[in-house]
């Protein structure tokens, strides 16, 4: 069988502060882009997985992170702590080996992946 990528990006708004950080340790806010790949096998469908139902439990697990003070969600909430809990989220809602990429604004990123 031949394995496949199906990937979904969306965007969430947040507010953050990174204690004892010298610049970002008042509360300012980003657009963070977040890139969710899955990878498995085509099933009988013809799909890996229906993209509705991707974006829908992708929507689902962001909801929580949109619109709020990360630091109430994370003690330090940097782009590579906040990607890993998005990762972790995602892992258990999603029955794949997945990938999640988040952009902190432009030209910042963190990856973190199992597939």
């Amino acid at each position: 069988m031949v394995k496949m990528k199906l990937g979904i990006i969306d965007y969430i708004d947040s507010a953050h502060y990174l204690p004892g950080h010298e610049t970002c340790g008042i509360v300012h806010g980003h657009t963070y882009k977040t890139e969710v790949v899955i990878e498995g096998e085509k099933k009988d469908t013809g799909m890996v997985m229906d993209f509705y139902e991707i974006k829908k439990v992708i929507k689902e697990v962001l909801k929580q992170y949109d619109h709020v003070l990360l630091n109430n969600i994370l003690e330090f909430p940097s782009v590579e702590n906040l990607c890993e809990h998005v990762h972790t989220n995602l892992s258990s809602r999603l029955d794949f080996p997945l990938s999640v990429k988040m952009w902190e604004g432009e030209g910042k990123w963190c990856e973190v992946s199992t597939c």
